[in-house]
């Protein structure tokens, strides 16, 4: 038992990460699926399924994942702005994926145009997102601070 806590206290953040970006997938999904239900054309579907999940996974990466604490409204703006900005990166890298299915696989091969491989697609290219947005999040946005020293 022992081993296994240890086990996730070195690899916790992985692992929050990993929980949340799987319940963040699935708001995005829930979403899209909604959407895609009462008729929505599939590119403002995917968007909408975008604003939601990005609204929920900025909030439990803060929090629980990366624990990062905001000392001042300035470090707070640029870690939303940051965060934002590198969603908006992920989503143009989804929107280009979902682009390529759509015009590039689906006009060569019709017959893959089902629902069962349209959430495939959309699965595969959230396993993407969810490593790209890992990469920034970690290294670029909810980075830890270092406190100014004062050597005097």
């Amino acid at each position: 038992m022992n081993k296994i806590r240890d086990l996730f206290r070195k690899y916790s953040e992985v692992i929050m990460y990993l929980i949340f970006g799987g319940l963040t997938t699935l708001v995005n999904f829930v979403v899209f699926a909604t959407l895609r239900y009462f008729g929505t054309a599939l590119l403002p579907t995917n968007v909408a399924a975008w604003i939601c999940a990005v609204l929920f996974a900025y909030i439990t990466n803060k929090k629980w994942v990366f624990r990062s604490h905001s000392r001042n409204k300035k470090e707070l703006f640029r870690e939303v702005a940051s965060f934002y900005g590198a969603r908006i990166f992920s989503l143009l890298v989804e929107l280009a994926l979902f682009r390529v299915w759509t015009d590039i696989i689906l006009i060569s091969h019709p017959n893959l145009g089902t629902t069962l491989h349209e959430y495939c697609v959309k699965l595969f290219i959230q396993i993407i997102v969810i490593i790209v947005n890992y990469i920034f999040s970690k290294f670029f946005i909810f980075t830890k601070r270092k406190k100014n020293v004062s050597h005097e």
